[in-house]
């Protein structure tokens, strides 16, 4: 029998399926501002959306810190010993100077962050199944496998996230991750190299880290993009893909890692997509679900620029304007109008975008 995990417990169905916990954000002295990830986006894209009045902090899920036990469906034991030494957390969120902080500020003002995030992926998977969709406004470290973490990514959320699901949620037992971030997930596809009930599509610039030979092997539908990849070839491609991985096979939860350092100018994704092919993207990956009857789960992964907050915030706020995802959208009365005519008209937009 699964253990006893605070993560499933049902949350106030007055809320939106949006997780979130100010403690998601990482702050000590400076430090955080030494890796090009922007260490406070969550908090940000969160008062985005209050100042457009779309939630409110007791409209949204209070995220939870994975515990040990709960980090164990999926983690090696000597794994998560190896976190108990500073260099090693310093390697894996590549901020050098973390190596000779004690460690327990370590563990307090990185790891905690990142375990809380990490509780809030668990949390969107069960939320997901029941509202029919659900939005970690952290989460996404597609580079951490059970036994290794890196690129930022410390503990495997998505791989927890879905396990916890196969363990726990009667019915589900089918899965797909689609990866969109800059970088190839090689994390959740090292975990899941033999497991037929996942199904993984990865978009990536082919030239960039982690360049993972082995986890390639687990990917179904592998999109390798070259450098400065534009927004009507992009967008054609992940339709394209989306489509043929959902028709494929239909699974009972779609993982989407909606990473945002394929936004031009990342330093490190390589890409040039434009904020709006963002917003595009995500409205084709959650037409693409809904129209299916399929529970969605988006994590937010990569982004290292200051505007992604702004950029994520306002894809949320398309996806609501557009009906997508709604506080009383769930999938058993999924027949919904404006779902249904969104759904017509995506095909067209596309077939508009790649004549363009």
């Amino acid at each position: 029998r699964p253990h006893r995990s605070d993560l499933y417990e049902d949350a106030p169905s007055a809320c939106w399926p949006i997780i979130y916990s100010p403690e998601y954000n990482i702050t000590f002295m400076g430090l955080e501002k030494l890796h090009p990830f922007d260490a406070g986006k969550w908090g940000k894209v969160i008062n985005f959306l209050k100042e457009e009045k779309l939630i409110a902090d007791d409209l949204i899920v209070q995220a939870r810190e994975a515990t040990d036990e709960d980090l164990l469906v999926v983690h090696t034991r000597r794994y998560l010993n190896k976190l108990k030494w500073s260099f090693v957390v310093a390697t894996i969120t590549e901020i050098p100077p973390v190596a000779f902080l004690p460690n327990f500020v370590v563990q307090r003002k990185v790891l905690k962050p990142l375990r809380t995030q990490t509780g809030g992926t668990i949390m969107a998977g069960k939320l997901a199944v029941d509202r029919g969709w659900a939005i970690n406004v952290g989460g996404g470290f597609h580079h951490c496998s059970s036994d290794k973490g890196g690129g930022f990514c410390a503990y495997a959320d998505i791989t927890l996230a879905i396990k916890f699901l196969f363990e726990r949620v009667q019915g589900v037992s089918k899965a797909t991750i689609i990866d969109l971030d800059a970088h190839q997930g090689n994390g959740h596809e090292r975990d899941f190299m033999d497991d037929h009930r996942v199904y993984i599509m990865d978009a990536y610039n082919r030239y960039i880290y982690p360049g993972d030979g082995f986890a390639k092997r687990a990917i179904k539908r592998k999109v390798e993009l070259e450098w400065g990849t534009e927004d009507a070839e992009y967008l054609q491609k992940v339709h394209t893909h989306v489509e043929g991985a959902l028709n494929e096979l239909k699974p009972d939860i779609v993982v989407y890692n909606a990473g945002t350092d394929i936004l031009d100018g990342d330093p490190l994704g390589g890409l040039a997509i434009s904020p709006q092919g963002i917003v595009k993207r995500d409205e084709v990956v959650f037409k693409a679900a809904r129209s299916r009857r399929i529970p969605i789960l988006m994590v937010t992964s990569g982004g290292y620029q200051k505007r992604t907050a702004r950029i994520i915030a306002d894809s949320i706020l398309n996806l609501h304007s557009l009906g997508l995802i709604d506080k009383e959208l769930v999938t058993s009365g999924a027949e919904n109008p404006k779902v249904e005519q969104m759904i017509r008209e995506t095909a067209k937009d596309l077939t508009n975008l790649s004549l363009q």
